[in-house]
């Protein structure tokens, strides 16, 4: 098949995917999330510079597709700058499910189908109409999705969320509201006080909402970590949040303090420099996870805290406390139970 291949007024490459890959096995059922996972696309235009996915196999192993698709040298240093779409995807998951006999269902991930985990699955119009016509698939064939975006451009499918039966829950990643400190390291992501007047206008409309509080910033004290629970609790009343602290490991964490740096988020970029530092790192994340945890508890605000796997391992005295919340199988999302193959 001849590429087709349009740059826009970004820099952004766009193209097509070649992959077959439809409905993925995932380990996020670690975290509470799901069994499955579905990918609209591989690259992704907000470009967060901590973001994990560049260095998952997922675009490490996929070099040469990348460079022949979409001229990409490196996929991890031009994360940001290409989009390659699965158009044919929603046709390929009907025949799959069609013919799925056996359905994974942990405890801890229920047989749910995450869209997306590599990619903001409503990040354009294009993205969008994939994930609508993968939803309205999912929700035919009895089974619970759990939706993840930064984008406010979510709203245009309330009306499927809606006659989902509440097979579909919708959430967003808000680390905090402070538009242009975001911005610094999410530079082509929506502004988060965007995020959350979307996921405001899906609550309303009677849609299920959870908020991904995460990356959450070495700059935010216990009193900013409060005043975003609350207002998350006011406008939302979300059935769960998820809370993670920013991570320093991996070759991303130099482009994010950087980034910040670039941005005159002189005091975010200090910060993050500072948790290089192992116990500096230890001692933020214990504060910040333990603050969320009591916070949420005296507001009333379901938390699932996910604590990294080496920060449990240095958290002293509490690392059996991080390690249950880690592991915990319960959430109070409710999804309606599959149907059992045929």
């Amino acid at each position: 098949m001849e590429r087709v291949e349009e740059v826009d007024q970004r820099g952004v490459t766009h193209t097509t995917d070649p992959t077959k890959a439809v409905l993925s096995n995932s380990a996020l059922h670690h975290k509470n999330l799901c069994n499955y996972v579905i990918n609209v696309a591989t690259g992704c235009t907000h470009g967060c510079k901590f973001c994990y996915v560049p260095s998952t196999p997922n675009i490490k192993t996929r070099g040469k597709m990348l460079k022949e698709q979409a001229g990409v040298e490196s996929g991890q240093k031009e994360w940001g700058s290409y989009l390659l779409y699965r158009d044919d995807l929603p046709e390929r998951l009907a025949r799959k499910l069609d013919r799925k006999r056996k359905w994974e269902e942990t405890e801890d991930g229920r047989g749910v189908v995450m869209i997306s985990s590599g990619t903001d699955c409503y990040q354009d119009r294009r993205a969008a109409q994939i994930t609508r016509e993968c939803v309205i698939e999912l929700v035919n064939h009895g089974r619970p999705v759990r939706i993840l975006t930064r984008s406010p451009a979510v709203v245009r499918d309330i009306d499927v969320f809606q006659a989902a039966d509440g097979y579909v829950t919708v959430g967003s990643s808000i680390p905090c509201l402070d538009d242009e400190l975001v911005r610094s390291i999410e530079p082509g992501a929506p502004a988060p006080t965007a995020r959350l007047n979307a996921l405001e206008e899906i609550s309303n409309a009677g849609v299920p909402v959870y908020v991904s509080m995460s990356p959450t910033y070495p700059t935010q004290d216990r009193e900013d970590l409060r005043a975003l629970l609350t207002e998350f609790k006011e406008r939302l009343d979300p059935d769960v949040v998820f809370h993670e602290p920013i991570n320093p490991r991996g070759g991303n964490f130099q482009m994010t303090v950087q980034a910040a740096r670039d941005a005159g988020q002189t005091e975010l970029a200090d910060e993050l420099d500072k948790l290089r530092d192992r116990e500096n790192w230890i001692e933020y994340s214990k504060e910040q996870l333990l603050a969320v945890r009591d916070i949420g508890e005296d507001i009333g605000v379901p938390i699932h805290l996910w604590p990294d796997k080496e920060f449990i391992k240095h958290a002293g005295e509490d690392s059996e406390f991080f390690r249950q919340e880690r592991e915990k199988m319960d959430s109070p999302e409710d999804y309606p139970k599959p149907p059992a193959p045929v």
